[in-house]
């Protein structure tokens, strides 16, 4: 809720960095909103259904996550499908044993109150939307749990923790071109600028240095880990340390995540794997599940926190 606040005030709010430091101007949050209205579903959040929607993989039940890559070598999804995995096992040993009675899901009055707020109150506009999933069995629970959990850890943190690495370097991913470049036209005294400096007409173009140093500072904050983090795995509840059963269920997550770990390392050292190791090759970190303070692009919250 903080960072949301602090987002509406700076961020995406009129003449906020969005609309100051990004190339469609006043119209960054308007069109990030048409693209939501046209193109989000909760449904298609979970990652093997966003890896079917957007053609990067296909529905295959003797898959080991029930979906076959469309590229073998594809880091996010390869590291995702392991956090996504181990998310659901977790949930359904967890559902499972509070919901173990037929027709406990539906019958849950306070459960089902809730749903109906995340659809109503949380996405009004869509309330309508014949794809919401109704909860009337565990897996209908199971699938949306996992979903949320998914998208609020090992996505945000995959779309997220590597910002900064990817485009503090202004002139590596400049947020705003201010001069158009010039064309290949010899009679033009704008071509012949070029030619003689090109560095000017690069600079020229590149954003301001008041919009560089607002894009590099808010990378350099949205990508940082707290030292009071908490990882996805990483810390146990108190509640659940009061049933031996969810206890259990979450050490095992918890030692999952730890293998996870390894499994990356392991994967970031193999020459086989091109998109992710070799020479110029930046090792993929993103979904490993554990960071140190600060910048490492790396690390997956229980939460978006920043």
């Amino acid at each position: 809720m903080e960072i949301n606040a602090l987002a509406r005030q700076s961020l995406i709010n009129a003449n906020g960095i969005f609309e100051s430091c990004f190339s469609p101007g006043k119209y960054s949050v308007e069109l990030s909103s048409y693209a939501y209205v046209l193109t989000w579903r909760f449904d298609k959040e979970a990652l093997p259904a966003d890896l079917i929607k957007r053609g990067l993989a296909e529905e295959d039940p003797t898959a080991e996550h029930g979906v076959k890559l469309v590229i073998e070598d594809y880091p996010f999804a390869n590291d995702g499908l392991l956090i996504w995995s181990a998310i659901k096992q977790w949930v359904t040993d967890y559902v499972s044993y509070y919901y173990s009675d037929p027709g406990s899901v539906q019958s849950d009055t306070e459960l089902q109150a809730f749903w109906e707020e995340v659809r109503i109150k949380g996405h009004e506009d869509k309330k309508d939307e014949p794809w919401w999933p109704v909860l009337k069995t565990n897996d209908d629970l199971i699938q949306v749990l996992s979903t949320i959990i998914w998208v609020v850890s090992g996505h945000h943190a995959a779309v997220n923790f590597g910002q900064y690495a990817y485009g503090g370097y202004i002139p590596h991913r400049p947020t705003v071109t201010r001069n158009n470049l010039p064309v290949e036209d010899e009679s033009g005294d704008e071509f012949k600028r070029f030619l003689e400096k090109p560095e000017t007409t690069l600079l020229s173009s590149f954003p301001s240095q008041l919009q560089a140093t607002k894009v590099m500072t808010l990378l350099d904050v949205l990508s940082s880990h707290s030292p009071e983090e908490e990882y996805l795995g990483g810390q146990v509840e108190p509640e659940w340390t009061l049933v031996p059963e969810i206890r259990a269920a979450f050490e095992k997550f918890s030692g999952r995540m730890k293998e996870i770990e390894d499994i990356i390392d392991q994967r970031n050292t193999d020459l086989e794997l091109r998109n992710r190791t070799g020479a110029g090759v930046v090792p993929y970190e993103l979904l490993k599940p554990f960071s140190e303070p600060g910048v490492t692009g790396k690390g997956v919250p229980t939460s978006i926190s920043i």
